[in-house]
């Protein structure tokens, strides 16, 4: 089974499919231990965590690219990639397309603000004309060689336009060919319930902390019929926040002593990592040569 029909797999099983965001190879690991379907990568993660820079249109395809072959070579779970704008024309965005392909991921989420985009729950965002978001979609579709690769088109169109500009702009990209609708910074269920009613795919809710989206249950997101329920960033800021009192208490107190009980333990991390099961084969490999 390719990595796109894994999570098309996944998003029949659950419903809302909940899509976890994993900085890193290593929480990738931990996400599937507890028992996720499918894995996120987010672009203003790669910013954050991979280059330490804003989310504003500075990481670049191979930036993310290296993110995602790390993880994919660790997890069997399909992972759903952010790929901004999709980094150019329409041949940048096929090359992207075939780019993440290539490199394991099972789906991804180009998005219609212009090149020089913000985050999503920022103000002062832009989009693109509705006719070049369709062909954001028609290139990416274009450049699919597995037909089972998910092809999702986020929309920001909600805070520029208003939600009927964004339930036309959505309409319009399944028309091209999406798999599924991103609206992005929604503000209530009903608007949720409405877009799915119209464009007839999954539609992800987007439940990030600090932003415009309330933090709906699960249970509230059925009831609204959202497909897929995405948490991008929570384990990252959560270890970050950590990290955080980590450092400030040993730069003050000169010994790590008082933070211990916030720290994973050598064992937990051997058991997430395998390490005991790759140390046997090391073993083995040892024990033929003598």
């Amino acid at each position: 089974m390719t990595a796109g029909a894994q999570f098309r797999a996944a998003l029949d099983a659950e419903k809302p499919l909940q899509v976890v965001g994993a900085i890193n190879a290593y929480a990738a690991r931990m996400a599937e231990r507890v028992g996720f379907k499918a894995l996120y990568l987010s672009g203003g993660g790669v910013a954050a965590n991979s280059l330490g820079m804003p989310d504003l249109a500075i990481s670049t395809l191979d930036d993310v690219l290296i993110d995602v072959r790390r993880i994919t070579d660790v997890t069997t779970l399909p992972l759903l990639v952010d790929i901004d704008t999709g980094w150019g024309s329409a041949f940048n965005i096929a090359r992207t397309i075939r780019s993440m392909t290539k490199a394991g991921a099972a789906a991804v989420h180009i998005e219609d603000q212009v090149g020089a985009k913000r985050c999503g729950h920022r103000p002062g965002k832009e989009v693109v004309s509705k006719h070049e978001m369709v062909d954001r979609v028609k290139a990416a579709v274009d450049a699919r060689s597995d037909p089972s690769f998910v092809l999702m088109a986020r929309t920001d169109a909600l805070a520029v336009e208003g939600l009927e500009a964004a339930i036309e702009r959505a309409s319009r990209c399944v028309e091209a060919g999406a798999d599924g609708i991103f609206p992005e910074a929604v503000t209530d269920l009903q608007m949720y319930r409405r877009i799915a009613d119209a464009v007839k795919v999954p539609v992800l809710a987007n439940i990030t902390e600090f932003g415009k989206t309330p933090l709906f249950t699960t249970e509230e997101l059925r009831s609204a019929a959202v497909g897929i329920a995405l948490y991008p960033l929570s384990a990252f800021r959560a270890a970050n926040l950590a990290a955080l009192s980590v450092y400030t208490d040993l730069r003050a107190r000169g010994t790590q002593k008082g933070s211990v009980a916030q720290m994973q333990t050598r064992e937990d991390l051997y058991k997430y990592l395998g390490y005991y099961d790759y140390e046997r084969k090391l073993d083995a490999l040892f024990a033929k040569t003598k």
